[in-house]
Order: C-alpha cells, then structure tokens, then sequence
C-alpha cells in the first residue's frame, strides 16, 4: 500500500465534529497538523538545506542562461507509491550522475494532481488511494517521501496546485510549476512572487501562451496576500517578487515544442522584456497525450539544442519505472507505473536522457 513506510500516530475522525464555517455549509473532520509540526517529525537537515539552496541556485543559473547545461525535469506525473517513487530516484540519481557535466536532471516530485473534473488528486490528498481524502495522513506520508527522495542528492521538482499546502513541502523544493489549470489564477502568481525557487509558468490548457507570459510578469512583481506561516497560523505574506519565473511550453489544441513555436515565444518574451529562456514539456499537449510520443518530441528538442538554440533551456519528460499508465482502482496495482498520466519506462528514459546531454555538448561546442 501505498505509504505503508510511514508510521502514523495521527488522529482519525470519522464523523464531522463542527461546523467550518458559520451557516454551517461544511463539516470539520478533524486538525491537520501545522507546517511546523512536520518538518519536525520529517526535518530537512542542514546537510539538505545547503543542498536545496544548492540546487536551486543552479536551476536558476541554467534559467537566466548563465550555466550552458539543460535542464531536464524528469519522472512520474504524480507519485502514488513512495516505495516505487524512490526506486524510481534512485535510478535516476545515477544516470543524473553520469550526465552532470551536461545535464541538471531534476527528479519530478509531483504529490497533488490537478483535475480538469474530477479524479484521484494526489498523494497529499488521498494517500491510500481509496477516495476516504486522509490529508493529515497524506501530508506526512508526502513528506517524508520528499526528505527521502532529497536524500539521493537529486534536486526536486514541484506542481504547487493548493497555495494552502506550499508551506508543508517548499523548503524541500528546487524547481516548482504552476500547471496549466492555476496559471491564470492570481492566488497561484502571487504564491510564485513569494516562492524561493525558480518557477515554470505552463502555457493553457488550450495552448494559450499569452497567459504564462502574463504569469511570469505578475510572479516578478512583489505582492502581499492571505497565508498560513509555519506554525500553522492565518498570516500576511509578503511576496517580494520571483524574478526566475519562465514559461514552459506544454503544447494545447496543437503541440508547440517545434522549433517555430519555440522562437516565436522567445521573440514575445524579449519584447515583454522578460528575456529568460523556456523550458518545454515534451508530454501532455505536446506529444497529443501519448507518452509513446515523447521520445520523438525529445528528439525534435535535442536537435535545436544542438542546433545551437540557447534560448531553450529545460526539458520536461513524463516517466515512471514501468511505461503506460493504469486505473488506481486497478487490483491489484502493477508497481511503477503511473495511476494517472502515462509514463516512458526507465529504460526509454535513459535513452532521452543520453540524446539530450549529447545535444547540450554540441550546442557547448
């Protein structure tokens, strides 16, 4: 099961103990522990924390153009078994090794899962994959899959989808997203102008790039709004402005990781005078939902960077141990493959990881 590693000593409320609000409109099922809480039973150490800060400086570094390797965020689309995920970073962590001089491979750490309806959301959300929503369960299981998944040395990626939970995993967090579903959301561009890590802004659902663009622009300017501090109290946040904020190409009603595509967003973040480069997705709109397709994308990308394109400058790729993807009411749950989006396996995944890093050595030569 998933989560099964984490003891949890928890309170479970079955029944609704008060009203949440004053009608009445909704029920309480019991206390989540606070940000604080967590982070003492999973600490990030000092040893993770220079590590982090490490990480985050050279994500930045690749994202202005000042370090000349790729950027490859990389993994699951949302991680519904720890074990497998952690097997998975493990994996990963070597080849990130063996590629280091060309690649920055970050492991996609992805624990809430946007619905366009409805649907399972996420390890966070719903841990035992059984619809019963045990966030305080979730929330520590998620937890310390990160502190664990950090401790292999890969940098983290995030898809932050509820402002409310950014306190219980941001210290842990190299490269966060806002996805195609909240990039429009002003709740979601001002948690971005007070995040501490660089953050990829995804272009609509629809393939609307105007909107990420937007997105970078209102991140980078400084904002003041409603959060909860770490010790779990109702708090003003003062955003002072992200100014690693960048637009991720994740294609739409037609992909957009062509080399036109590319540079015509390129040309429209210069004139918006947000010059940083982009960062593309080579799954969801762009290889038409199909992650056989991925590869092919990856191939197309390796081939401008080569070309000499500095202009891109990351690379997402949706992979899992094992290919496809799968129901997660499926009985039982073949381990490492995906419950949600489909996945490339491990051993296609290490194809794409060694195309693009001899692609980031030409385009260095």
């Amino acid at each position: 099961m998933a989560g099964s590693a984490v003891p949890l000593d928890l309170p479970v409320v079955d029944e609704p103990s008060a009203p949440a609000w004053p009608d009445g409109s909704a029920q309480v099922l019991g206390p989540l522990p606070t940000p604080a809480e967590l982070a003492e039973r999973f600490p990030c150490d000092e040893r993770l924390r220079s590590q982090v800060a490490a990480h985050r400086r050279a994500v930045r570094e690749i994202v202005e153009g000042v370090d000349d390797r790729l950027l490859v965020v990389v993994g699951p689309c949302s991680v519904h078994d720890p074990e497998a995920g952690l097997h998975y970073a493990h994996e990963l962590a070597k080849a990130a090794a063996a590629h280091d001089q060309d690649l920055l491979v970050v492991l996609r750490a992805y624990l809430e899962k946007p619905r366009t309806s409805v649907g399972w959301k996420g390890l966070l959300h719903d841990p035992h994959l059984d619809g019963r929503g045990d966030l305080a369960a979730g929330l520590a299981i998620g937890r310390d899959f990160l502190v664990r998944a950090a401790a292999t040395g890969l940098p983290l990626a995030y898809e932050f989808v509820d402002p409310f939970l950014a306190p219980y995993v941001l210290d842990l967090v190299s490269w966060g997203a806002l996805g195609a579903r909240t990039v429009a959301s002003q709740p979601h561009r001002q948690l971005a102008s007070a995040l501490p890590m660089p953050v990829g802004m995804k272009n609509a659902v629809t393939g609307d790039v105007d909107v990420a663009i937007a997105a970078v622009r209102a991140a980078r300017a400084p904002h003041t709004f409603p959060g909860m501090a770490i010790s779990g109290a109702p708090s003003v946040v003062v955003g002072a402005g992200n100014s690693a904020c960048h637009v991720v190409l994740r294609g739409g009603a037609r992909p957009n990781y062509d080399a036109g595509s590319v540079g015509a967003t390129l040309d429209q973040l210069d004139a918006a005078g947000l010059g940083t480069g982009v960062v593309v997705d080579a799954s969801h709109g762009n290889s038409g939902k199909d992650h056989r397709r991925q590869p092919g994308v990856v191939d197309d990308l390796a081939m401008q960077v080569a070309a000499g394109n500095r202009g891109l400058r990351g690379v997402m790729i949706e992979s899992f141990l094992g290919a496809g993807c799968q129901d997660v009411g499926a009985e039982p749950l073949r381990y490492g493959v995906s419950v949600t989006d489909g996945c490339l396996d491990w051993p296609t995944t290490a194809d794409c990881l060694a195309v693009l890093a001899e692609a980031a050595r030409r385009r260095r030569r």
